[in-house]
């Protein structure tokens, strides 16, 4: 029979119901002749519940024992769904990232995956069995300690599981009924797509989209795993991602643009007054590589003439911010740079589309949107298929509503639904 892995987020996981629901969707998989592998995220909130309590306990947990608690959240997820399932008459086994053969690098708290040995789960399905995994962990090659993945690493599990069970597909479920075009807890308006390219899905989920996890969706291009992003509140088709044609051969849907994405965690920092020499600028991002801070937008002033000096800005995420700031301030005397700006009152808007390649006049029409909203930019970045630009944050809103309008993405069929509240 063909592999179906699925994929249940919190908000789908909330109660003992929602897990009874989500059950129910599963046998109902396994009955129309699929075998089934799902990795589960921790029943709603547990996970932030148990960063709450850990953080009471010590400010600065150690990351090993902060891993081994948080794993706990899954693990009770992955056996309340097998019980579940029982009920229902079937039968379900359960298992940890690590007994299911997900194997990371010794990073704790952001792990990356890097290989997964299935033997357990295999054996399972051959026995007849529905498989549950623990979704967000998995065990390091190197220290066999038990890791995690960071936010969004259940939605990295399914994919990964199914590059290596060599599934027909992985199911998403949350709790919007697919992938839409902007956030509808912002833009009640937006409109669900049937299908998006793996391409423009990537830089949409880079770009703040939370709808799937940027992780998951380089692994599910990478392998060429296509993903079904769906509600596990409802029967409704969702959207899929992937680059080849559909079951009656057309072409992925191309219109200009795919999707408005915003994000508000990150920060800005502005090395001010940098010696216009070379090697100034490698000097700073060498800082910051080895802080191991990962960098979005750089914007580099022109010097000016008189002084000779010029300033630097970049965003990074706001959980990194104070450690970015003191690694600079260590290289100030030898860089030579005359002081360091801080701001994490921004917010980032990103216009994403494959046709912007062919079509003339999208940044006009996004620039004109801004500037009839009152909107002002303060930087730009650009790929072949995405415009950002950081703004104000209290401006980010109706930044992405007018957007989003000037470009007719606004559905005519009603308002999109958030079915838990959370758009995950």
């Amino acid at each position: 029979m063909p592999i179906v892995v699925q994929k249940y987020g919190g908000s789908s996981l909330a109660d003992a119901e929602s897990i009874k629901r989500v059950a129910r969707r599963i046998a109902e998989t396994r009955k129309g002749g699929h075998e089934v592998v799902v990795a589960v995220s921790a029943m709603g909130d547990t996970t932030d519940e148990l960063l709450d309590l850990a953080q009471g306990v010590s400010p600065l947990p150690p990351p090993r024992e902060l891993d081994m608690l948080l794993t706990a959240g899954e693990r009770i997820s992955m056996a309340l769904v097998a019980m579940a399932i029982h009920d229902l008459g079937l039968t379900a086994r359960s298992f940890t990232g690590s007994q299911a053969g997900v194997i990371t690098d010794g990073v704790h708290g952001r792990a990356k995956i890097i290989d997964v040995t299935p033997g357990r789960i295999t054996g399972a399905l051959e026995d007849g069995h529905v498989v549950i995994v623990a979704g967000f962990q998995g065990v390091s090659q190197t220290t066999k300690e038990i890791t995690t993945l960071g936010r969004g690493g259940t939605d990295t599990t399914a994919v990964a599981l199914a590059a290596a069970l060599g599934a027909e597909v992985c199911e998403i479920y949350t709790d919007v009924d697919g992938v839409f075009t902007a956030d509808p807890r912002i833009v009640p308006a937006a409109r669900k797509l049937s299908r998006i390219s793996a391409e423009e899905m990537l830089e949409l989920a880079a770009s703040g989209s939370k709808v799937l996890h940027l992780r998951s969706v380089e692994y599910a291009r990478r392998y060429d795993i296509p993903i079904h992003v769906r509600s596990s509140f409802t029967p409704k088709e969702g959207t899929i991602v992937s680059d080849h044609p559909g079951p009656e051969g057309e072409a992925v849907e191309a219109p200009i643009i795919a999707g408005v994405a915003h994000d508000l965690s990150e920060a800005k920092i502005t090395v001010v007054g940098v010696p216009d020499q070379t090697g100034k600028a490698a000097q700073i991002f060498h800082a910051v590589a080895v802080a191991e801070i990962n960098i979005d937008m750089i914007v580099q002033n022109v010097s000016a003439t008189e002084t000779g000096l010029t300033d630097i800005s970049f965003t990074l995420p706001k959980t990194d911010g104070q450690r970015g700031m003191q690694a600079l301030q260590a290289i100030q005397a030898q860089v030579g740079f005359a002081g360091l700006q801080y701001d994490d009152q921004i917010g980032k808007l990103s216009l994403v589309g494959a046709g912007m390649r062919s079509n003339p006049g999208v940044s006009a029409t996004f620039f004109r949107a801004l500037a009839d909203a009152g909107v002002n930019i303060e930087m730009i970045s650009t790929s072949e298929i995405r415009i950002s630009v950081v703004t104000r944050s209290e401006l980010l809103d109706e930044a992405v509503r007018a957007v989003h309008t000037a470009f007719g993405l606004d559905s005519e069929d009603g308002e999109a639904v958030v079915h838990a509240g959370t758009g995950r």
